[in-house]
């Protein structure tokens, strides 16, 4: 079967100001999308203590291996996207990655002592979320509408406990924080503030115009599940969020409605 073509453009490492330092990044975001990640991560850019102004959000770096190994030249490059001047933490925030599968022996590879953050959202919504946006990018890399594969994907993504499970047996429980983007919603100040503490940054609050999650401007129109769809999704994500609960023990499942009775 032939390559898609790539999703994204590849970004070239910032210039790094003399005095500052290159390095692997502290912290890397790692998940998921349609969550809420770029008010979060626009949040983390703000504190005094990281250095979030030299590169962009998300790089996707790490996603360019699936089909080969990195090597000491993609090590390097990857590390000159995070000048920061002494003292500051730097990092990135990629929602794709907790879904690739090789992202992380690529994190173990380039940055084996970061901190992973992953924002979830109930697993049917963030499908319906992200369905209009999946068909535009469809019709921009020229997918047929057929593409099964490509829909497969977007379920998959949802299938969190896995992805989760995987980073776990890799880098320890202790070395993720997992937030809910329901709660980061109602209570964002005490996330924000679990979100520090992970991170090793001192507590610190932004303007209250910066807390607040952005309102979405985008023109691309919501698309709705019908009720067979629903019940599929339901159904094909209850055993995946059953066991994310064990490894989450303080997710709070009554913000799911399809799955509050787990």
């Amino acid at each position: 079967m032939p390559e898609r073509p790539p999703l994204h453009r590849e970004i070239p490492p910032p210039e790094c100001p003399p005095g500052w330092r290159t390095g692997p990044p502290d912290f890397i975001g790692v998940g998921t999308q349609k969550s809420g990640t770029s008010w979060w991560w626009a949040l983390l850019a703000a504190h005094p203590g990281v250095e979030g102004s030299a590169h962009a959000k998300e790089l996707h770096f790490l996603s360019r291996f699936q089909h080969r190994p990195m090597n000491d030249d993609d090590v390097a490059e990857y590390h000159r996207h995070f000048p920061r001047p002494p003292g500051l933490l730097a990092g990135e925030w990629t929602p794709r990655y907790m879904a690739i599968p090789s992202v992380a022996e690529a994190i173990q590879r380039a940055a084996p002592e970061a901190r992973l953050v992953a924002i979830l959202r109930d697993p049917v919504e963030r499908y319906r979320s992200g369905l209009s946006q999946w068909y535009v990018t469809r019709r921009r890399t020229g997918r047929p509408p057929e593409d099964e594969r490509g829909e497969s994907e977007a379920v998959e993504r949802g299938l969190y406990a896995r992805q989760l499970e995987r980073l776990i047996g890799r880098f320890g429980r202790d070395r993720l924080l997992v937030l809910q983007f329901e709660r980061c919603l109602s209570e964002p100040a005490d996330q924000y503030g679990r979100t520090l503490s992970f991170l090793g940054l001192p507590q610190w609050l932004p303007e209250p115009e910066v807390m607040r999650l952005p309102v979405n401007t985008t023109t691309v129109g919501k698309t709705d599940l019908d009720p067979e769809q629903h019940r599929r999704l339901v159904d094909g994500y209850q055993a995946d969020v059953a066991r994310l609960k064990d490894i989450v023990p303080d997710l709070d499942l009554t913000l799911w409605p399809d799955f509050g009775h787990l």
